[in-house]
């Protein structure tokens, strides 16, 4: 079969519409558990299981529903998963108890679990094989730019119209994404079946599976644990509220910076890469906690810190990817499962560390946990290389 790039390029964009579509449902509670919480008559705390609750689930069921559809067409899974998205979200966007809505955040992770699982290595087998780096940080860059736009914009439209159209209007985004990908997504039959037996057997059998895996426990949890609190650290130092938000703005702006950067070195580069995102996370937290700061020099902290973070999902995916060429699905799914549960854990062991610590204390941690990636880098007893053009060739 010839590969088009034309079209493969137009499904590469199809499926960063949809991991935007997915990660701005994701994370766009976040802005609006206050009202959500009021028209629902539910406490703060319970309503922020609406951001729990997608993370959890997407660390168990991402390797399942990679298993489940082992023998599905890998466009026909993708459809489903992100029409689900869609349909998950308008269902919130109508419902009148938080039951319902709780169930429709169950439905979101399965599809974030799922989806990414099966995304982050799809660039394999729709462009040729030297643009798949390009093509994957193509397709990351959906997932910060749904941190920079797709979430201040839907909690912008939820501030002017209430947070039912706000819902509603992520639900729409997420069925034009699956009409996307019907259109421009050639079908992709699966390469091999995958079973559960295959889970352990890549993480057992690969060495550089196993460094990332951990590699990628020790940044997320540790970006979470820090980053879930940098309001109040800088509100400590004294930063106001409203140069606070331009300052998360910024960080996400150089988040996108850092992954096009990220995909630009990662065919050649890629362990340097991943020794300098653990560089300037570690830097930023450190310099972030041992100084009060203003305006300017907090900006110039966040820049550094949104362009390690940037990195971190194109770079640990192309990792995986690298180290585990001919079992990819289920090498991505064991990286999802960990990156979402990390997620989670960052956000428990941050709040811990501020109850009983400090704020600052959040930092520090966050920070140590970024430089442990460095002897696992060193260690790693398989380099992470360019998979061999047989592994992205169509069936």
């Amino acid at each position: 079969m010839i590969r088009s790039p034309v079209r493969g390029w137009l499904a590469v964009l199809a499926v960063t519409l949809g991991i935007f579509a997915l990660m701005t449902s994701e994370l766009l509670p976040v802005g609006l558990l206050t009202p959500i919480g009021a028209d629902l008559d539910v406490s703060a705390g319970t309503t922020a299981l609406m951001v729990t609750v997608p993370g959890l689930v997407a660390a168990a069921t991402a390797p399942l529903v990679t298993v489940a559809t082992g023998r599905i067409d890998r466009r026909l899974v993708l459809a489903l998963l992100i029409g689900m998205v869609g349909a998950a979200n308008l269902a919130s966007a109508f419902a009148t108890s938080f039951a319902v809505v709780l169930a429709a955040r169950f439905l979101i992770g399965i599809s974030v679990g799922g989806f990414w699982s099966l995304a982050g290595g799809i660039a394999l087998r729709l462009v040729p094989q030297h643009h798949v780096a390009r093509a994957t940080a193509v397709v990351f860059g959906g997932v910060e730019t749904a941190s920079v736009l797709g979430v201040p914009a839907g909690t912008l439209v939820g501030d002017l119209t209430g947070w039912r159209p706000a819902f509603a209007a992520v639900g729409v985004l997420g069925l034009i994404s699956l009409a996307c990908m019907i259109v421009v997504m050639p079908k992709l039959a699966p390469e091999r079946v995958m079973t559960f037996g295959d889970l352990p057997r890549v993480f057992r059998t690969h060495a550089a599976v196993r460094a990332g895996i951990a590699m990628t426990f020790l940044v997320v949890t540790g970006h979470f644990t820090a980053y879930t609190f940098v309001r109040p650290v800088l509100r400590d130092d004294g930063v106001a509220d409203g140069m606070i938000s331009v300052l998360l703005l910024a960080f996400g702006v150089a988040g996108i910076c850092g992954n096009f950067i990220a995909g630009a070195l990662i065919a050649r580069r890629l362990r340097e890469t991943v020794c300098g995102i653990s560089v300037l996370l570690a830097a930023a937290m450190a310099a972030l906690a041992v100084t009060d700061h203003g305006g300017l020099s907090a900006a110039v902290i966040l820049v550094i810190w949104g362009l390690g973070y940037g990195a971190v999902p194109v770079t640990l995916q192309n990792w995986i990817l690298n180290a585990a060429p001919a079992a990819a699905e289920a090498a991505s799914s064991l990286y999802v499962s960990m990156f979402n549960l990390s997620i989670a854990l960052g956000a428990l062991v941050g709040g811990l560390a501020v109850d009983a610590v400090s704020t600052t204390s959040v930092l520090w941690i966050g920070g140590v946990l970024a430089v442990l990636v460095l002897p696992l880098v060193g260690g790693a007893r398989r380099t992470a290389r360019p998979a061999p053009a047989t592994a992205s060739a169509p069936p």
